[in-house]
């Protein structure tokens, strides 16, 4: 007998003794092996990004001075090019290979109205729209109108010989309207002024910036200690609500000497002729935007910081803003964008301007701030983008640990942070399944929340496991960027697809890697040095978003292992 027979004689012999010992037990153990296998070929998803792209998210310089760090920037602005500095626009009739201007905020809100701009195969003048949301009535504004508000406006005020315009607004259609009316209207600078601070904060930021108009609220500013407390107040421009506007609002109140001129926003409006002020001012031969005064909270108690941004300053950091979020998920017409922390934030200013030149929709409502309700704010829409607190965030944070009760719930929560952290997946939106808060009308359309630890300022800390527990009970991606006074938007955010635990940062997560408009050195102090194993140190950024092109945050960090920026 040949080799070949007794190979064939063996395995006969092998298979039926094996199926001679099969049973029940035995058919249940392969039912259960193949459902296995097969639920893990079916459910097997490839990580949102590759891990080696987390492993070294910035780039760091080749030498290094003595007593610093190296410099560390993002991948996408090597060392050797120049940082992000402007948006690129390229006025008509430029040529294509030509490279455009930074650009201004005009240029931002000239790209709101005319809509998007023509890409191969996708159609161009999609616009956004502009929705403010009064608890669940929600209010749609046309483009045209605020444009010509805008105008109507910026004309009154430079007419009436108005220079320094303070804002005195809750997040409205009216607080951008009057922002780009001073940057539409030569020497017109508007100052934003943090909406519901004390009496006296409020005439000390008037008298420190010298404000001579006011833009506010009947209501929210106390004329008669204001008029008293700061004489050089000239203008008064009332900004009505519906409720009110029956009202005469023009009347000085006795006493006053006649002193300041006070009209209504609606009366700037509606006496003007409909044709007038439809169109913008063209773009060619203007004068360059003056600067933007803001006033940076501090810790209560102290002094708010007042910071005068050039124009520069803000596109720059619109423009690291459009270039940290992958293409396949940037804004777009398809987003609505909902600020739920102040506008007078610089940061969440530069994330609504963002979004208003990706001709996103956007969503405005007065609750807002550091302490918002998230599911109050967004009563009555449906975002796909928001950008919060981080005191807000806590809340819900806090509101959805105390539901986590239940088994199925744990276990479900358990399910979806181990697909996020050990698998790089992140988890499709659960908010409807009765432990997590439904935030929007539509919960499933959350994708992304941005915040922002404010250096010096005192923001409550969020650690990796918070923002992991956030991405789940969300189902949206949660970006942490670290922001401070001297700096227009974000000096480093964390990526878009990092969903990692490290509990080695401590209380607070790492802040990622600086953006491309930023690069970010540390300088030893008299207790933290640098060597060449750790690099450690006061935090200092330089880039075209920052005032002065350089500051010293007076806080400490640290470079991790992955190139990220995280406090001491």
């Amino acid at each position: 007998m040949g080799v070949f027979d007794n190979l064939m004689l063996g395995l006969d012999q092998g298979l039926s003794e094996f199926f001679a010992q099969w049973n029940a037990y035995s058919t249940a153990l392969v039912t259960l092996l193949v459902l296995v296998i097969s639920y893990r070929l079916v459910t097997h998803k490839e990580p949102d990004v590759h891990p080696l792209l987390l492993a070294r998210q910035a780039q760091s310089s080749p030498v290094r001075q003595e007593g610093e760090s190296p410099v560390y920037r993002a991948h996408g602005v090597p060392h050797g090019m120049a940082l992000n500095s402007g948006l690129n626009i390229k006025d008509t009739g430029a040529s294509k290979w030509s490279w455009g201007r930074d650009g201004d905020l005009r240029d931002i809100w000239r790209r709101a109205v005319a809509g998007t701009p023509e890409e191969a195969g996708k159609p161009s003048g999609t616009k956004g729209r502009l929705l403010t949301a009064h608890g669940p009535k929600i209010e749609a504004h046309s483009l045209d109108d605020i444009t010509r508000q805008i105008n109507l406006l910026g004309r009154y005020l430079h007419d009436q010989g108005g220079i320094r315009v303070a804002i005195y607004l809750p997040n409205s259609i009216e607080l951008l309207a009057t922002l780009f009316a001073c940057c539409f209207y030569p020497n017109l600078i508007p100052i934003l002024i943090p909406f519901g601070v004390k009496e006296d904060e409020l005439v000390s930021m008037l008298r420190r910036s010298a404000a001579d108009t006011v833009v506010t609220a009947p209501g929210a500013f106390p004329f008669n200690v204001v008029v008293e407390s700061y004489p050089a107040l000239r203008q008064l421009v009332w900004v009505a609500d519906e409720g009110n506007r029956h009202m005469d609002w023009n009347e000085v109140p006795q006493g006053m000497g006649g002193s300041v001129n006070v009209a209504t926003w609606q009366d700037i409006v509606q006496e003007a002729p409909v044709a007038a002020g439809t169109e913008l001012p063209p773009a060619a031969g203007q004068q360059e935007a003056q600067d933007i005064i803001i006033f940076w909270q501090g810790k209560p108690g102290s002094v708010d910081e007042m910071v005068r941004f050039s124009q520069n300053n803000l596109v720059s950091a619109v423009a690291a803003q459009l270039a940290a979020v992958p293409a396949a998920q940037r804004l777009g017409p398809s987003d609505l964008f909902l600020p739920a922390d102040s506008l007078t934030n610089v940061y969440t200013l530069a994330l609504t301007l963002t979004a208003l030149y990706s001709n996103a929709s956007l969503a405005l409502t007065s609750v807002a701030g550091k302490s918002a309700d998230l599911i109050l704010a967004t009563q009555g829409v449906a975002p796909t983008v928001v950008v919060a607190s981080p005191e807000t965030l806590l809340n819900v944070h806090q509101e959805s640990s105390r539901k986590l009760s239940s088994v199925p719930a744990k276990l479900s929560h358990w399910l979806r942070t181990r697909s996020l952290v050990e698998n790089g997946v992140m988890p499709t939106s659960s908010a409807t399944s009765g432990y997590h808060p439904a935030v929007g009308t539509s919960p499933k359309k959350l994708r992304l929340v941005y915040t922002a630890e404010r250096a010096r300022a005192g923001s409550p800390a969020l650690s990796s496991q918070v923002l992991s527990d956030l991405r789940v009970c969300l189902g949206a991606r949660v970006v942490y960027a670290l922001t401070a006074a001297e700096v227009a938007g974000a000096v480093a955010q964390t990526g878009y697809y990092d969903y990692r635990l490290q509990p080695e940062t401590g209380s607070y997560s790492h802040f990622g890697a600086p953006v491309t408009s930023t690069e970010v050195i540390l300088r030893d102090t008299p207790d933290l040095k640098s060597t060449d194993e750790q690099y450690q140190g006061e935090i200092v950024v330089r880039g075209p978003s920052v005032v002065g092109n350089e500051a010293a945050l007076g806080v400490n960090g640290k470079i991790l292992e992955d190139n990220t920026l995280a406090y001491v």
